[in-house]
């Protein structure tokens, strides 16, 4: 099992990251590496919605079915993954002191199968997923603080 770790602050309140990260079809206009979201069912929201994710990170292409386990608004969202790779992800969000900020934490554990390389796979990996998750969370900022217009602060400040 290999743990990512990534973080990013957005110039927003915990409720506005919120009702961009719940919207789960939308994920793919900010995950460079989510190509497709294919709902499972009728269910868009909340736990127990389940999709299909195709995934592609370089060469490497997937579907992945993935199933919400956790869904605390606007505080947690959590999701386990059933595919190639396995394992949990989970976003979550703290508002700064003042609530005008909100920082965004997103944990991987996932298990690489022995034909992706197993745990060295997962060595070799790491570094890649944590890049691009990181600018995934980027993107993530720029769209909820862009949405918002702008930011607290000098004129502009927190715009997207």
């Amino acid at each position: 099992m290999t743990r990512i770790h990534v973080r990013q602050v957005v110039e927003r309140p915990p409720e506005a990251v919120w009702d961009r990260l719940a919207d789960i079809e939308d994920h793919v206009t900010w995950m460079a590496d989510a190509a497709a979201i294919r709902f499972v069912g009728e269910r868009r929201r909340g736990e127990g919605t389940a999709f299909d994710c195709e995934t592609r990170v370089g060469p490497l292409r997937t579907v992945d079915r993935m199933e919400v386990t956790e869904w605390s608004p606007p505080a947690a969202l959590a999701v386990r993954h059933r595919g190639v790779v396995t394992g949990v992800g989970r976003f979550t969000l703290r508002a700064s002191s003042d609530g005008r900020r909100t920082e965004v934490t997103w944990d991987e554990d996932l298990r690489f199968p022995w034909h992706l390389g197993g745990p060295v796979g997962a060595a070799l990996a790491r570094p890649v997923l944590r890049r691009l998750w990181a600018g995934n969370l980027r993107r993530l900022a720029a769209r909820v603080e862009g949405a918002a217009g702008p930011g607290p602060g000098p004129a502009g400040a927190g715009a997207g």
